[in-house]
């Protein structure tokens, strides 16, 4: 089966790396053309365009920033409409619009291609280990056609259901975290304020029901006020604002990620969009006073 992949950004980079050291023929390309050269040296070959990375692939792999690149990338001029061949697959692994992966895909229906929607969590962790949940949607057949190649790359893989339903689902997962985040930051905000020993607070709590991820891997960023990326704030406002959207289509109420939205549109607009996510406990900190 052969594999393109487009985008060598933080997580795509040692996705596609998990391919090729799996056996697939990988093919890769990037907008940032110097980004190409670690898979290259590992035995990809590089495209010029999407256009020429999809000519003659089995599966077409995309993994970029956000619904623009992906439809530059995807149905732009010189994009992976014009070069993939009928019957292939494109696995779309961006967190983008439900609405306009739909869109996408039916572009593709037109010209007797597939689309998966496969985004993914586990941040850059999870790309490097090759552990990323992978939330699939899209036709059962192709998605169990395409699954050797997100076992590369994920350790767990959940079908959800028709085209778009990934993206839901990543949604979902970005608007849990987005609470899960704010939680653990109003915690140790009060424990700073009150002066307690919070290595050993987070150590208690970690063992009980408040135990978490973002309790035992960010935690430590919080409390020093020190936030190395992992998965970049403004992504994660990018992917909550997508929805906060659903949530207003369908009618249901999000008041706190409403509220972390708020936060992060604010720590952006202060230039820390670059920062991992747990800096929101940037705006709490600053509100209580804490240094």
């Amino acid at each position: 089966m052969k594999v393109a992949f487009i985008g060598m950004g933080t997580m795509g980079a040692p996705m596609a790396m998990h391919i090729l050291k799996a056996g697939f023929p990988l093919v890769v390309h990037n907008r940032t053309r110097e980004r190409e050269k670690p898979l290259a040296e590992k035995g990809a070959v590089r495209a010029a365009s999407p256009r020429e990375a999809a000519t003659g692939a089995d599966v077409v792999v995309t993994c970029v920033s956000d619904t623009p690149d992906v439809r530059a990338i995807l149905l732009g001029e010189d994009g992976v409409l014009y070069g993939i061949e009928t019957g292939a697959v494109v696995v779309d692994m961006s967190t983008i619009s439900p609405a306009a992966t739909r869109e996408i895909a039916a572009a593709f229906s037109e010209k007797g291609v597939h689309m998966v929607d496969a985004p993914v969590s586990g941040g850059s962790e999870g790309a490097q280990k090759g552990t990323l949940s992978i939330m699939v949607g899209g036709d059962a057949e192709q998605v169990q056609r395409v699954r050797p190649v997100l076992e590369t790359m994920g350790k767990t893989i959940t079908h959800i259901g028709p085209v778009g339903s990934g993206q839901l689902a990543k949604a979902i997962n970005q608007i849990v975290i987005a609470g899960v985040y704010w939680g653990v930051a109003e915690g140790v905000a009060l424990g700073l304020k009150a002066g307690l020993d919070m290595e050993k607070v987070v150590q208690a709590l970690s063992g009980g029901a408040a135990g978490s991820w973002v309790m035992d891997n960010r935690s430590n960023n919080m409390i020093e006020n020190h936030y190395p990326l992992g998965f970049r704030l403004q992504l994660h406002r990018k992917d909550l604002v997508i929805g906060l959207e659903a949530a207003r289509e369908l009618g249901v109420t999000l008041p706190v990620s409403a509220l972390v939205e708020q936060a992060e549109s604010g720590l952006i607009g202060r230039g820390y969009g670059d920062e991992d996510i747990s800096a929101v406990a940037r705006a709490l900190r600053e509100a209580s006073g804490i240094e």
